[in-house]
């Protein structure tokens, strides 16, 4: 594979110099030291919140790290940290940090196979968790891979006032000797891969990665990353993503909060008033099916579906860079009666969101543009610590992922897999050096993505090279984008589309639980169960109706021939989805194949 003959997106490093010393506790005692009264980290405090700033956090954290190297902690040391996304599991991150530690994230739907796997892959002998049942599944799965039981401590449990306590002897200079070993080559953190395609493999990310990865972020989206900044992470900190995410506010100087209960999300919104957002495809999609649905309960449907098709038609025109008069009347009219309530919705003070994990769709993004917030999309894998491409504000193109970060690059191998280098690139696998030399080409890594580029050199992802539907008369079908189509259907939580070898294309429909209620309410349908609505003539209608619109943007050879509605719902609990809300299409094949080979059947 020649580099030279492939399709190729660079951006160059300008305006700064990369930071190729620091480890991400410089770089916090960086911004501590620049501002020790900045207001860094937000705790929740009964309705509101009470904010800490950058001098209180690193106290916080400090005590913490002196209690972990009191206990024994080594510099190197592997240590989980198994709960949900809470200021808790950030200081819990930062004092491995400081401690000289190595970070080993749990995802909180982690099964007992999958903590086993972890436990003895990584050999994590300690680990700071959020209640006494997250330490009953650690204990419970070290036992059944034939382990000692870690030494834990219990968040709920009052571990970071005992581990204060246990700290009060060692000393400063004890700590920053430990601390200053760390350096920007050492490992930072092991995540596992969600395992969508099989096994969990460990992703050895060092201090570079984040440090590097942050800077060249700032660099890209300055508009959005200043220091007036506020951000609520709610996408599980297991996952790189998130993580990124924490790395890149604490370092910049902005006020990070955390909420992990979704159900409380909007409250927290509210009260906390973001500027900035990120999500995966699913949580916007989530956003705008919601919306659609207090329309429908409120009789305002018409309305609302208008609003819509004004606001895409307004952000494709802003991309002409000329709106005409009447559409910028429809939309001032509709931002008093339909936007400013959805933007209230999110705090009022959202300006950017960035999505990543999947792809979002041009309908949606547009769609969020029209209302007001700017949809960042951008790209990347735990092994490019989160972001190697994203869109720049002034120059978004929606339905791209965006150009590569400052430093960084992508190219489009012969068979369209995207493979990627620099900064965020992450060192190997753990303990997998067969792994690792299989995903790495000349220096480029292999990403296992399809995509193009465009003559400005944005990316657009295609879909996933393992998932690409091979059809009986060798018709290659890209399953994503037509799922993306269906999944904007209140009622579709997740379709999944089948047909390997096959004669044509179908699809497993999976509803949305949370939706349907209020889809039935308002078709003046009695309230049913998942399997009673899989059976029920007008929800199959609609789905049907769905399946048209959606086969009328392909080719007769690419759409969806039959379907069947399955009366179960996919998630994280049941292990058919990933943390970013990724189907696990091997457990989907493997444990409906009875109802696949139905579609068939004849």
């Amino acid at each position: 594979m020649s580099s030279t003959t492939m399709p190729q997106s660079s951006t160059p490093v300008v305006g700064f110099e990369v930071d190729t010393t620091s480890s991400t506790t410089d770089i916090f005692l960086s911004t501590v030291a620049e501002n020790p009264g900045r207001p860094l980290v937000a705790k929740p405090d009964g309705d509101g919140w009470n904010e800490l700033t950058a001098a209180e956090f690193l106290a916080e954290v400090k005590a913490v790290a002196k209690g972990l190297i009191a206990l024994g902690v080594e510099v190197g040391d592997r240590i989980a940290i198994f709960g949900p996304t809470s200021y808790e599991w950030t200081l819990s991150d930062y004092a491995i940090w400081y401690a000289g530690g190595i970070s080993v994230p749990f995802y909180d739907t982690s099964s007992e196979s999958q903590l086993s796997w972890m436990l003895t892959d990584v050999d994590v002998t300690r680990g700071l968790v959020a209640s006494r049942e997250h330490a009953d599944r650690v204990r419970a799965a070290a036992k059944a891979a034939g382990r000692d039981e870690p030494a834990l401590r219990v968040w709920d449990d009052g571990a970071f006032a005992d581990l204060a306590e246990a700290g009060k002897a060692v000393t400063d200079e004890e700590l920053e000797a430990a601390r200053s070993q760390v350096g920007s080559d050492s490992v930072a953190t092991i995540i596992y891969t969600s395992g969508t395609t099989g096994k969990a493999k460990g992703c050895v990310l060092t201090h570079a990665n984040f440090v590097q990865t942050a800077q060249a972020a700032r660099h890209q989206i300055p508009s959005v990353l200043d220091t007036n900044m506020r951000c609520l992470l709610f996408l599980p900190q297991a996952h790189v993503f998130a993580r990124f995410i924490e790395v890149l506010a604490i370092s910049n100087g902005a006020l990070l909060a955390h909420q992990s209960d979704l159900t409380k999300l909007t409250d927290a919104m509210g009260s906390f008033r973001p500027s900035f957002i990120l999500g995966v495809p699913r949580v916007f999609e989530k956003v705008f099916n919601s919306a659609l649905a207090t329309a429908q309960t409120g009789g305002k449907e018409k309305i609302f579906r208008r609003a819509e098709q004004v606001a895409v038609a307004y952000s494709k025109a802003l991309d002409t860079g000329k709106v005409p008069t009447a559409l910028k009347l429809q939309h001032a009219l509709f931002d008093k009666l339909v936007y400013s309530k959805l933007r209230a919705v999110m705090g009022g003070n959202v300006t950017h969101a960035v999505s990543g994990g999947g792809a979002l769709g041009s309908h949606l993004g547009h769609f969020f543009r029209g209302l007001g917030i700017i949809v960042l999309e951008g790209y990347g894998l735990t092994e490019t610590t989160a972001p190697i491409t994203v869109n720049i504000p002034e120059k978004s193109k929606i339905g791209t992922v965006g150009v590569p970060l400052p430093g960084a690059s992508v190219a489009i191998a012969p068979d369209g897999e995207i493979l990627a280098k620099g900064a965020p690139v992450f060192r190997e696998y753990w303990n997998n050096p067969e792994a690792t030399a299989k995903e790495f080409h000349d220096g480029w890594f292999g990403t296992g993505d399809l995509g193009s580029l465009d003559d400005d050199g944005y990316l657009t992802i295609n879909g996933r090279k393992k998932e690409i539907i091979v059809t009986s008369s060798g018709k290659n079908v890209a399953p994503a984008p037509l799922e993306d189509v269906l999944r904007r259907h209140p009622i579709i939580g997740q379709p999944v589309l089948v047909g390997e070898n096959r004669k044509f294309v179908s699809a497993l429909i999976f509803l949305d639980s949370e939706m349907l209620p209020g889809w039935l309410k308002n078709h003046d349908l009695p309230q049913m169960d998942l399997r009673e609505a899989a059976e029920d003539d007008a929800v199959q209608a609609e789905v049907a109706k769905a399946v048209e619109q959606m086969n009328r943007t392909v080719s007769r050879a690419e759409g969806v021939k039959k379907f069947t509605i399955l009366p179960i719902e996919l998630s994280e609990e049941n292990g058919y989805l990933s943390a970013k809300q990724s189907v696990k299409r091997h457990f989907i094949n493997k444990d409906f194949a009875a109802e696949i080979d139905a579609l068939y059947a004849g």
